[in-house]
């Protein structure tokens, strides 16, 4: 099982590096990263809480060393992974990931990248610049992933990976 768990780590890294960089969307101050959010709800249900924000963290380490990221990926992408994972174990409903995806990047990810930008880039954002990008990207990718994981052969894949 282990071995399986790195193997999906991995390979959702990948997806984010490779398929993330190219699928964005200008909104504001910032750049929208949808892609991140669908990985987020994925390995959220799939690898659980600790595996989800390693998994973020991960991507977001390595587009800023790529140069194709931004270091407000950090606290939005972790603390969103968080949230999913951590709501969709306690519940077991695949709705609780989307939702703790959107609200804990969109909304309390948000939060945090404003004194975060302030600290460490040394730029000042008001809430509302950032909030409506964050929230933006979140929801699109997190319904999107729900959407992926909601399809039957999906489920099927999930039923048996659950079993191993």
């Amino acid at each position: 099982m282990r071995t399986r768990r790195i193997t999906m780590m991995a390979a959702l890294m990948a997806l984010g590096i490779v398929v993330g960089q190219w699928f964005y969307i200008p909104v504001g101050v910032a750049r929208i990263f949808p892609m991140q959010h669908l990985i987020n709800v994925i390995a959220a249900v799939l690898l659980g809480p600790a595996g989800a924000v390693a998994n973020a963290f991960g991507i977001s380490v390595l587009r800023n060393l790529l140069g194709t990221g931004s270091l407000l990926a950090f606290p939005g992408s972790m603390i969103g992974a968080f949230l999913a994972g951590f709501l969709y174990q306690r519940s077991q409903k695949l709705g609780w990931a989307v939702f703790g995806e959107t609200v804990g990047t969109g909304l309390i990810g948000a939060l945090v990248a404003v004194p975060f930008a302030k600290v460490l880039m040394g730029k000042t954002f008001g809430t509302v610049a950032l909030v409506i990008p964050f929230f933006s990207s979140a929801i699109v990718g997190a319904i999107l992933g729900g959407f992926i994981l909601s399809t039957p052969a999906f489920q099927a894949r999930l039923r048996n990976w659950k079993e191993d």
